[in-house]
């Protein structure tokens, strides 16, 4: 069983914001595909953001001879959250981009270090999110490489979902998988382990829940300097659903391999999908707490349709206990 969320989206194909999708098969293929995408963009005048693999970074170095236009990052420095990513993505276009330049981006996921089938998901959802996040932004474009050379088809079309174009023999074309339908189907969340521990809250619960959670979360061998940081970010989910979500909500928590697990259930609705991946303005009231928890914890999973409430899933690494 799958969840979904409408899209808003009246004329995807038509958005300024142009987000390619590069299927390739081995590393000739990842250089003429890119390094064509590259040129167009400095032959125009563009600046270039790019953020691939180390071993692919060597490759693109080798063949750009330190092009100036070109910056070099690495998504790693924004951790492993792909909840972070768009917020970062913002922050590098923004800094290529000043006085109005028009910039491009290059950005290949590490879809083989996935760390658990749900970081995985995540992953995907992220790529799907980039089109809602810059729909209005018509000062760049993305190219999304993907190493297609496992001939795994069903990962293939799913990443294809989150594309509006797709690139082959240089050019792109609109891509018709992405126009299929018009809402991005959720992986279903796994059922919580037994044995899992739940509690109920209310107005005045919030330090029994920063207890049962750090208690769990040390049982579960979770570090000490991350106990708090867990803490916070749940306080501040428990917090929205006092406020936002009919005043009261459920908690369970479990450990599942190396993870720690919160989950807070409530019977509110998040309607803007890209809350909580994009920085706050300073002057912003409220809207805070999903940012905190996507900036605090290694993965943050979010459920949310007016028929069925919000679950929101909190991840935390953990040492393996004996």
């Amino acid at each position: 069983m799958t969840e979904t969320v409408p899209s808003t989206e009246s004329s995807r194909d038509e958005a300024p914001f142009r987000h390619e999708l590069y299927p390739y098969r081995g590393e000739d293929q990842f250089l003429t595909g890119t390094l064509d995408y590259i040129h167009e963009a400095l032959e125009a005048d563009e600046a270039v953001v790019v953020a691939v693999p180390s071993e692919k970074t060597l490759l693109l170095r080798g063949e750009l001879a330190d092009e100036p236009a070109v910056t070099f990052v690495d998504t790693a420095t924004a951790g492993p959250n792909p909840g972070r990513h768009i917020a970062a993505w913002s922050a590098w276009m923004k800094e290529r981009g000043e006085g109005g330049r028009t910039v491009r981006g290059v950005g290949e996921t590490a879809w083989r270090q996935a760390r658990s089938a749900a970081h995985l998901s995540e992953l995907r959802y992220h790529e799907w999110l980039m089109n809602r996040a810059f729909a209005r932004s018509a000062t760049w474009s993305m190219l999304c490489p993907y190493d297609a050379a496992d001939e795994d088809q069903d990962a293939l079309r799913s990443l294809s979902r989150c594309h509006p174009q797709i690139r082959r023999d240089g050019q792109y074309a609109p891509n018709e998988d992405y126009l299929i339908g018009g809402e991005y189907a959720f992986d279903a969340l796994a059922d919580p382990c037994d044995p899992f521990q739940e509690l109920s809250y209310t107005h005045g619960d919030l330090g029994a829940i920063r207890s049962k959670v750090s208690q769990c979360a040390s049982d579960a061998g979770v570090r000490e300097d991350r106990l708090a940081k867990l803490a916070v970010a749940v306080t501040e989910i428990a917090s929205n659903s006092i406020r936002h979500g009919g005043g009261q909500g459920t908690l369970r928590t479990w450990a599942q391999d190396a993870t720690f697990l919160c989950e807070l259930r409530d019977s509110g609705y998040i309607p803007d999908v890209t809350l909580g991946r994009t920085r706050p303005e300073p002057t912003q009231i409220g809207g805070r707490g999903l940012w905190l928890a996507h900036q605090l914890c290694d993965l943050v999973e979010i459920r949310s349709t007016p028929d069925q409430g919000t679950t929101i899933r909190l991840h935390m690494d953990a040492e393996r206990l004996p």
